[in-house]
């Protein structure tokens, strides 16, 4: 597990399949545990924040604390999805950090897996159907709650594109901790 947010294999690890109790202690972590998940959710409603979204939930303390809790709702419901839908597919929910060396093929592996995983067999590629679906049904849902409920689809569209922008992001991030922590001096990630 990375200690921010989500799970990675690292390179000298296989891949092998997760149990069910596997996957349900990701889920509690990725969800409720992990610094990551806040850390994220807090980063969003920042920018929601900025940006007014939604006007009706005006500034200050309690329209901030209004969009904290919208986007922790919608990330939980996402991770919540992703993982059912994973575990009933048996598809990996994990990153596996890159077994090869460079900045760009290393680079090309992070982006590449945002959109594809692995089956239960862990040798075969396969759309991130569930992560996307999780993704799009979480931007639906939390649509409901909000004040102008006007435009379900794109919200679920733009939870879609949220999805492939923060996850090539985390998993580049996963894929270069280790480099990155040398770089500043500290301990790699554990």
């Amino acid at each position: 597990m990375n200690w921010l947010y989500g799970a990675y294999v690292p390179k000298d690890v296989p891949l092998v399949p997760l149990a069910l109790a596997e996957r349900r202690r990701l889920w509690a972590r990725q969800t409720l545990l992990t610094p990551g998940i806040y850390f994220k959710t807090g980063l969003f409603a920042l920018g929601d924040q900025i940006a007014d979204r939604p006007a009706e939930w005006h500034g200050g303390v309690e329209g901030f604390g209004q969009r904290f809790a919208s986007r922790y709702g919608q990330f939980a419901i996402q991770t919540s999805l992703t993982a059912a839908a994973n575990a009933a597919i048996g598809y990996e929910p994990r990153y596996e950090r890159c077994r090869c060396s460079g900045v760009w093929p290393r680079a090309r592996h992070a982006l590449f897996r945002n959109f594809v995983t692995y089956d239960r067999s862990e040798r075969k590629r396969r759309p991130q159907i569930a992560m996307y679906a999780g993704a799009w049904g979480a931007g639906l849902v939390a649509s409901t709650w909000k004040p102008a409920k006007d435009d379900v689809w794109k919200e679920g569209y733009s939870s879609l594109a949220t999805q492939a922008a923060f996850g090539s992001l985390a998993n580049l991030l996963g894929e270069f901790a280790e480099d990155i922590a040398r770089l500043l001096g500290r301990r790699p990630p554990s």
